[in-house]
């Protein structure tokens, strides 16, 4: 009963911790904001590998179809929490800026013969960004200073968040498949605004703002075959249906003359404006005596057709509408492994977990016109056992990641991330014998 209580608290905690930003990136202005990684702490370790992986004691939220194969014995339950450091890079002039996060709080279990759940709570988008820049103005108006300057801010913050359900069944022997459903929410605020020295020219603000109450579906298979005693491989599958979210897009234009402390507000509203893309996730995993596993994942999220709300004015014609060409399909590749000498013997070392990967992400945000960043990422990590008298079956997951995002002309990230996930393994289900 102390776990359950001690499990909601930590679920109520990441729920209320959610609404803090976890990045600082400015491309977190673009679209439903900087995607936020679905993997728990294992995979992390990987930089996200999970479709062909389906372990007895982690849970892997990727691919549901994995529940079916947590431990009979055990109730599952995993937290982690990212430190970040960001620089970022423009014509020259470099910024660091610092984030922390609690990411995820999921748990597992087994229901039923060959039928696993799953629950938890889950970023799936952030937004955090503060900028700004100035410059002088040029053929300013006569009646203006002459060493006059403009600045441009930009600010926003929100994000959306998902709790789930979710259950796996393997129906025979090697093949399992699985859902997700879940409950996506969260707000999204954006701010621009333009502002001259001269208080004779108005100051021009942009502030969007969308409120999304929604669903979100995912669906996931898993087919194992055994090549010979000691070598096996998955093949996974993995489907998150796109739809639209039937959220209101609301734009305030506000022109404010200093001088006369006037302002005007002009309301715009989009209805039904933000859409989910379809994504397709493929995966190979080979495992070699279950000591090592290496895998291979694609995964493709349908934007290019997506139209999302922009204003724009066009012949001193002002007007908020849905607009297409924002976007590109978005491809990720990504390779990765885990070793592990094995689980059964007792010495320390030989049960702790090493891991690796690697990716590459495609752009998919166009801005003004042009491809968005592209972005290479690396992750080593390591699973620690946790081993005393009472417990022998937690584990300690610590990852360090490196993410690189750039492109022509544009704003170069790279971020360094340490991942911490404490995923406690209770067993629960057994009888004891007593003598």
């Amino acid at each position: 009963m102390k776990k359950i209580i001690a499990a909601a608290f930590l679920a109520g905690l990441a729920v209320q911790a959610s609404a803090q930003s976890g990045t600082n990136s400015p491309y977190s202005q673009y679209g439903l904001g900087a995607l936020a990684s679905q993997a728990t702490s294992f995979n992390r370790g990987m930089n996200g590998l999970a479709y062909g992986f389906h372990e007895r004691n982690q849970v892997n939220y990727m691919n549901p179809a994995s529940y079916a194969s947590v431990d009979s014995l055990s109730f599952i339950f995993d937290a982690g929490v990212s430190l970040q450091l960001t620089n970022f890079e423009e014509n020259g002039n470099k910024v660091n800026a610092k984030n922390a996060d609690i990411e995820y709080v999921v748990a597992s279990f087994r229901a039923f013969k060959h039928v696993g759940v799953s629950f938890g709570v889950l970023p799936y988008t952030n937004v955090g960004y503060n900028f700004s820049n100035t410059q002088n103005v040029n053929a300013f108006p006569s009646t203006s200073s002459v060493n006059a300057t403009y600045s441009n801010t930009y600010n926003g913050n929100g994000g959306l968040h998902l709790v789930y359900l979710g259950a796996g069944w393997e129906p025979f022997k090697g093949f399992s498949f699985g859902a997700n459903i879940g409950y996506l929410w969260g707000t999204l605020n954006r701010n621009s605004t333009n502002a001259y020295s001269d208080s004779y020219v108005n100051t021009l603000s942009k502030n969007y703002s969308t409120q999304v109450k929604s669903y979100k579906v995912d669906f996931g298979a898993q087919y194992t075959y055994a090549i010979d005693k000691k070598n096996e491989i998955t093949l996974g599958l993995a489907y998150s249906l796109g739809h639209k979210l039937d959220a209101e897009a609301e734009c305030n234009l506000i022109s404010t003359n200093s001088q006369a402390s006037i302002s005007d507000t002009t309301h715009y509203v989009v209805s039904n404006a933000l859409e989910l893309p379809h994504t397709i996730g493929v995966g190979l995993m080979w495992n070699h005596n279950n000591r090592l596993k290496l895998g291979v994942d694609y995964q493709m999220q349908k934007w290019a057709n997506l139209k999302y709300p922009q204003i724009s004015t066009v012949n001193g014609t002002t007007s908020f509408n849905l607009v297409d060409g924002q976007f590109n399909d978005r491809h990720k590749l990504t390779l990765g492994g885990d070793y592990c000498k094995g689980e059964r013997y007792r010495g320390f070392f030989s049960r702790m977990h090493y891991r690796a990967g690697l990716s590459y992400t495609s752009p998919y945000l166009k801005i003004n016109g042009a491809d968005g960043p592209r972005e290479l990422s690396a992750s080593l990590g390591v699973g620690i056992p946790i081993i005393n008298s009472y417990n022998n079956r937690s584990m300690l997951n610590v990852s360090a990641e490196w993410v690189n995002q750039s492109a022509t002309g544009l704003i170069k990230e790279n971020t360094f991330r340490i991942n911490v996930g404490f995923t406690f393994n209770e067993r629960w289900f057994a009888k004891f014998k007593v003598e």
